[in-house]
């Protein structure tokens, strides 16, 4: 989350970044933020000076009992009692000044990076670069929620009777393109010098908290009855949460981890063409990469990381473009957010596949992650990114690759699915 030093002595570029990313009043939060913190620190003001008189009537009062005057030293205990009453009441008041500063921080969002573009909506996302060229699709092409029913590959029907709604069964040779995909996807990462982890998929408040889905996106989240644990929306959470509470050591730097999870969102008000078939779904697969570094390298990373995922939609000869997200389309904890989009053949949309973004240090502020430089504690810089979320992948090889042999499977993924089409 923001700080307050940072906020102080940057009220103008708080404003307006805050402004940015459409955050209604923002010049009326920052002034009631500044105000809320001189009210607690004149609250701890006074509670201290209260406590100094308090310690020198104490002294006073052993003087007193020592020289005899009893009846002085009775009147002087009076007054302290007094006194430490009024400091239990200014303390008490001071915390709860910063239980309303701190309940107030934690609602706004991250601030957006200087080459963040202004704009409200999708509409406004600035198109940074667009490769490959559109597929040449045969005049019957389908979408792929019909493809996966004229090969029997996935099936909603059954996973609705199993669970509901966005809950798909994968079968025969759609559940080994999954396994492909996945695998394909993790062994690409490796080979870019990224470290595999498999995390709990179940994650508690404090790790919600830590990466700013809370109480940002609860609304969107699963979540355990008993244990209020919570199913997480994608790895990002549970392998930056690797780190809370940590000072990393310098030489570890930079931090390059690589995860597949299943994914669960709630997706609550979704609804309409634009969600069919595997275009959001309540439980998908997904490689996340996460990184973590000094600050002054970040941006580079970020850059290197969007390259990571534009070459693996190249292998898999998928038309793309990239993104950069205006204020009011990004997301709540992010700074800087590249989109990869992947052209939908019988669609004839693109689909978002990929978010790759730079929080620079506002989870890390949350969590705790820090470094030492020349001895000086400093936040780190987190980053992550979708390498790659499959439903969308899938549903765009579907589209963009059928003709009248079938389905043609990327050559890429050949060796790992075992076949060259689905028919």
């Amino acid at each position: 989350m923001l700080t307050l030093p940072f906020i102080r002595a940057n009220q103008e570029t708080t404003i307006a970044g805050l402004q940015k990313k459409h955050v209604a009043n923002a010049a009326e939060i920052v002034s009631k933020l500044i105000a809320q913190d001189d009210q607690r620190k004149a609250l701890l003001q006074q509670a201290e000076s209260a406590l100094e008189k308090s310690n020198a009537a104490a002294k006073e009062i052993g003087a007193l009992m020592q020289s005899g005057q009893k009846e002085l030293a009775e009147g002087k205990r009076a007054e302290t009692s007094a006194l430490k009453a009024s400091i239990k009441e200014m303390e008490e008041a001071a915390k709860a000044a910063e239980k309303e500063l701190t309940d107030l921080l934690v609602t706004l969002p991250n601030l957006p990076h200087s080459s963040v573009p202004q704009g409200k909506t999708a509409d406004d996302n600035e198109v940074v670069l667009t490769w490959g060229s559109l597929p040449e699709l045969p005049a019957d092409a389908q979408p792929h929620w019909d493809l996966i029913k004229k090969y029997d590959i996935i099936d909603f029907d059954l996973g609705n009777k199993i669970t509901g709604a966005g809950f798909p069964v994968y079968k025969g040779k759609g559940a080994r393109l999954q396994r492909a995909l996945i695998n394909f996807f993790l062994d690409e990462a490796i080979k870019a010098g990224y470290y595999e982890i498999q995390p709990p998929i179940l994650i508690n408040e404090d790790s919600g908290f830590g990466t700013g889905q809370l109480p940002d996106k609860e609304g969107q989240m699963y979540v355990t009855k008993e244990e209020g644990l919570f199913l997480i929306p994608t790895a990002e959470v549970p392998i930056t949460n690797l780190y809370r509470d940590v000072i990393v050591n310098e030489k570890e730097l930079p931090i390059k981890n690589v995860g597949h999870t299943p994914c669960f969102r709630r997706e609550a008000g979704s609804w309409g063409a634009h969600v069919r078939g595997l275009n959001r779904l309540h439980q998908f697969d997904k490689i996340e990469i996460v990184q973590i570094h000094k600050p002054e390298n970040s941006y580079a990373a970020l850059e290197e990381m969007s390259l990571h995922v534009q070459g693996l939609l190249q292998k898999l000869g998928l038309h793309y473009r990239v993104l950069r997200l205006c204020g009011g389309d990004m997301g709540f904890a992010s700074a800087l957010t590249y989109d990869m989009e992947a052209w939908s053949g019988a669609q004839n949309r693109w689909l978002e596949v990929s978010s790759v973004s730079n929080f620079e240090t506002f989870q890390s502020n949350r969590l705790k992650l820090r470094t030492k430089i020349d001895g000086k504690s400093i936040l780190c810089h987190t980053l992550n990114g979708s390498a790659l979320a499959l439903p969308r992948i899938v549903a765009s090889i579907l589209e963009n690759n059928q003709g009248p042999d079938g389905i043609k499977i990327p050559e890429v993924l050949v060796p790992y699915t075992g076949f060259t089409h689905i028919n």
